[in-house]
């Protein structure tokens, strides 16, 4: 009798695997074909794209969910002037780095990047962040909260009582039709209350365009637990 061919058809848990494509920019090559070897062992990260520059990527060709930034680069970029470039073009970053730098931090941190991961993490943390950035999340970790911590404007967007009761309800997921009742208001004036928060967040340095920015920037500030799922 002839072996039975291996069914081609994918089970249940293959077809509904979500694949995150990640970028890595880094400009030591051993670092970076390690760190592409590494994340390739996990069926869930594809590695599309490894460049030294960001100037390099070529994001309309290769479109990617997060981009892992090395926080220093031998090109003479600041971290901030590639993490504001990357978020115009629509992608979320992920700091990379093997050294402490807390005001290098709070730049990257105003500047919108998602969080801080150092080399010399466990394999599993940095993995768990990877998928935890792709998805839109904010990482926390040490480094992170030390940097927001000793940076009182990224701290405080100077958010009156009731702008920050309305963030609140409005980055946990509610719909502002639901934020409205809740706060006994109309819609309009809760649309109104959400422009002002923008306005706000923008002026601190801490933009917040989308419904995930805002969420972040809430988890950031304390007015929300960020381990919490957005509705």
């Amino acid at each position: 009798m002839e072996d039975a061919m291996p069914d081609p058809t994918p089970g249940p848990e293959t077809a509904a695997l979500t694949v995150l494509r990640v970028a890595l920019v880094e400009d030591h090559e051993i670092v970076a074909v390690g760190f592409a070897e590494l994340l390739r062992q996990y069926p869930d990260i594809d590695v599309t794209t490894v460049a030294a520059t960001v100037r390099e990527l070529d994001l309309a060709k290769n479109p990617v969910d997060l981009v892992v930034l090395d926080l220093r680069l031998g090109d003479g970029s600041s971290a901030t002037d590639n993490i504001r470039s990357l978020l115009s073009a629509g992608v979320d970053v992920l700091i990379l780095t093997a050294a402490e730098d807390p005001q290098a931090i709070r730049d990257a941190a105003k500047a919108g990047a998602l969080g801080i991961v150092r080399k010399s993490q466990p394999v599993d943390e940095l993995v768990d962040a990877i998928r935890s950035a792709a998805s839109g999340e904010t990482v926390p970790g040490l480094d992170w909260a030390a940097a927001i911590d000793g940076d009182e404007g990224l701290a405080d967007a100077g958010l009156s009582a009731r702008e920050r009761e309305i963030l609140a309800l409005y980055a946990s997921g509610e719909k502002a039709q639901s934020v409205a009742y809740l706060t006994n208001l109309s819609k309009s004036t809760v649309a109104n209350y959400v422009s002002r928060i923008r306005a706000k967040y923008a002026n601190a340095g801490r933009p917040a365009h989308t419904k995930v920015d805002l969420h972040r920037r809430a988890a950031e500030d304390g007015l929300i637990d960020e381990d919490r799922p957005r509705r």
